[in-house]
């Protein structure tokens, strides 16, 4: 077996005194939970309680129950019922970044507000993108009401593209539709439990707090058998202790209070582990995702995660630059690279610019050549068995070279990794006789491409129109069916 490269940052001693740190934050300091449906679990299951406050105070022998309870191993499955995600050990699997209000718009040079149809083309370009493992509901549209948007996003997704999603509800009452849509896909719900289909992010707000509707989310994901992924967001120095250990232990306090009221709403439901912190500038203002130190806190709690033995999560791959620039590209790279060899299961960001607020579409096409080097890496040296040593290195091959031998035949496409035409590696007359094309122009040539010659996996008819049904009578609500209507006439 070949070594698999890995990133470790802490050290046992030093993930248990988190831990330790973490637990007795949650047992003397406590959560806040908004959530009255959260709460009544939470008292049931003798946790004290200041209601005036609402703050939940969590003994160790809660935590300690609903860890044991907690799925080890999550799958999750494409539209077509096949598996796509197998979230255990250090298996890694890379989605683009979720929720995005902004799209970098390649033709015009600048950051505008997205619409339906950026949207149905970023679905489009991820199912045909090889190393994207997953989708995500990853823009805004601006162009239908906001209180339809969380179950407008993932229509879109199911439409066109017949990868899982990674997705969230905005509202209480999302959830509900969102569901049923799932539901339309799978044929029912206990085939939804059996084979799901997508990711519901829940994100507490630091520090140490549940909302209404992400505690409700929690509960929600949990009763259904839809994986549930937290997404804690500390600020060092901002919403949590300036010190990245600091900000580690507040990470790890709202990772297993979530999973506590996750588990206590239905054991065994599967909660992934996971979160968005960054490292607060100063100097800015900003929460940069490019920080090599954000990237740090990343890989550390993937291993406190990994200690629980529950698959993790993180929002790496991704930059802060506003534009397609050598920014967009140091910061991306480097995160995609360490995510892997942390061996973080689900990855977040590719297509991300801008603080994770920007999709932009050539990007995620670029950022899908640096996810298949990252699995490369991983892969490791490998050692061929079947030819002696000495018989890589005749006579012929020293003086001719070894272009010629069976070897190189017989193991040059397992050896390297080939990436698309997005990547240049011709000679400088070659880049010139081609019309001196950057990297972004080659993305936006694949992509058109892509788009153009529909690469994507459409939706049977069927399932079409009964998902169609189902959005149409949520839109009706907000006098949004003719609109609906209008921009899908082929359905």
């Amino acid at each position: 077996m070949n070594k698999r490269p890995k990133l470790e940052l802490l050290d046992r001693k030093r993930i248990e005194q988190i831990i330790d740190e973490a637990l007795e934050l949650l047992s003397k300091v406590g959560v806040f939970v908004e959530n009255n449906e959260g709460l009544k679990l939470l008292n049931e299951s003798g946790a004290k309680i200041d209601k005036k406050k609402k703050r939940v105070y969590i003994k160790n022998g809660l935590v300690e129950k609903a860890l044991k309870t907690a799925p080890k191993v999550i799958k999750v499955y494409g539209r077509n019922g096949e598996l796509a995600l197998d979230l255990r050990d250090y298996n890694v699997h890379f989605d683009p970044g979720s929720a995005a209000l902004w799209i970098y718009d390649f033709k015009k040079d600048k950051i505008r507000e997205p619409l339906t149809s950026d949207l149905i083309r970023f679905s489009q370009l991820t199912d045909g993108l090889k190393y994207l493992k997953a989708q995500s509901t990853g823009l805004i549209p601006s162009n239908v009401p906001k209180e339809i948007a969380d179950r407008y996003r993932l229509f879109i997704s199911l439409l066109y593209s017949s990868k899982p999603v990674v997705t969230g509800t905005f509202v209480k009452e999302g959830f509900k539709v969102m569901k049923e849509m799932l539901v339309s896909i799978r044929g029912s719900e206990d085939r939804l439990r059996e084979k799901p289909l997508a990711i519901f992010d829940c994100c507490p707000s630091p520090p140490l707090k549940w909302s209404d509707l992400t505690c409700q989310n929690l509960i929600d994901c949990a009763k259904s058998g839809i994986p549930a992924e937290l997404v804690s967001m500390p600020l060092t120095g901002a919403t949590s202790p300036v010190t990245l250990a600091g900000a580690l232990v507040q990470h790890t306090a709202e990772n297993l209070s979530g999973i506590v009221i996750h588990q206590l709403a239905q054991k065994g439901s599967p909660i992934i582990y996971g979160g968005s912190p960054a490292c607060f500038d100063m100097r800015t203002g900003t929460t940069p995702m490019g920080a090599i130190e954000t990237m740090m806190i990343d890989s550390a709690y993937n291993q406190i995660g990994k200690y629980f033995g529950l698959p993790t999560h993180a929002y790496m791959g991704l930059s802060d630059s506003k534009t397609l620039d050598y920014q967009s590209g140091l910061e991306s790279g480097i995160g995609a690279v360490l995510a892997a060899l942390s061996g973080i299961n689900v990855i977040s960001g590719p297509g991300m610019l801008d603080f994770e607020s920007c999709q932009c579409l050539e990007k995620l096409v670029i950022d899908n050549e640096i996810c298949g080097m990252a699995y490369r890496l991983i892969e490791g040296i490998n050692f061929r068995k079947g030819t002696p040593p000495l018989e890589l290195f005749k006579e012929e091959y020293l003086e001719k070279g070894f272009l010629s031998a069976p070897e190189t035949l017989r193991w040059f496409k397992d050896e390297v990794f080939f990436p698309s035409q997005v990547i240049d590696r011709g000679n400088l007359g070659e880049w010139v006789k081609k019309g001196r094309k950057t990297a972004m122009s080659r993305a936006n040539e694949l992509l058109e491409m892509m788009i153009s010659t529909k690469s994507f996996d459409e939706l049977h008819s069927e399932k079409k129109e009964e998902l169609f049904k189902i959005v149409w009578n949520d839109a009706k609500k907000y006098g949004f069916d003719e609109e609906l209507k209008k921009k899908f006439k082929k359905l």
